[in-house]
């Protein structure tokens, strides 16, 4: 999964990304209301953390436009402030949870599959198809009935081409999804992790092709 932080407190963002990272996810930070709407405009993101007091403003307006747009990504808000009419406020203005710092990470992590699952609910959260059961949210996947241990960024590779079978995604569609902002990420990483998915893959009748200068696309034998 990929997730945008929206936070001011360095530390906290430090602490939250090095959490969400270990769970193998893919993290953003905005430290600023500007910086937040500029990664929502040109990036895809699964989850948004976010903050509420902000050095150049409040993040309720973030989310008040955040749900004009019609964008459908869930929202997590993460504020100091603990009286009833300000957690019902947030979840009127479209936040789908809400979490009083300070918090126990292991509580925000639950919190987040939690919200996940939910969205995920609007459709079959776990996928089966040649040979391949795969749950996203767990990060499980066996083949053919065997369990298969992918490391975090293959998982989410997974994820990609078993979330649009038979559609072309090109490498830069995945590297955003696989990599932060921050990383440094190559179209021969893709390449590589590509490699190793196929080995997994092996003994399902799924396939990676590789359509030269557009990207790659999941076909089922037979």
């Amino acid at each position: 999964m990929k997730y945008l932080l929206v936070e001011d407190n360095q530390e906290l963002a430090n602490a939250v990304s090095s959490r969400m990272r270990l769970d193998g996810h893919v993290v953003d930070h905005a430290a600023t209301l500007e910086d937040a709407s500029a990664f929502v405009e040109t990036g895809e993101y699964d989850l948004i953390l976010l903050d509420i007091m902000l050095p150049d403003g409040d993040g309720r307006e973030f989310l008040k436009r955040h749900r004009a747009s019609e964008r459908d990504t869930p929202v997590i808000v993460l504020t100091a402030r603990s009286e009833v009419s300000d957690r019902i406020g947030l979840l009127d203005l479209g936040a789908d949870d809400y979490l009083t710092k300070p918090f126990d990470h292991a509580e925000l992590e639950a919190r987040c599959r939690a919200v996940l699952r939910r969205m995920a609910g609007k459709s079959r959260s776990v996928v089966s198809m040649g040979g391949v059961v795969f749950d996203p949210l767990a990060g499980h996947l066996t083949v053919n009935g065997e369990v298969v241990q992918l490391r975090n960024r293959e998982l989410r590779l997974l994820e990609q081409l078993l979330g649009a079978p038979g559609q072309i995604l090109s490498k830069q569609k995945l590297a955003d999804r696989l990599f932060s902002y921050d990383d440094d990420a190559s179209e021969n990483a893709i390449e590589v992790y590509i490699g190793r998915l196929r080995k997994h893959l092996e003994a399902s009748s799924l396939k990676i092709t590789t359509l030269r200068g557009l990207g790659y696309r999941l076909d089922q034998d037979g």
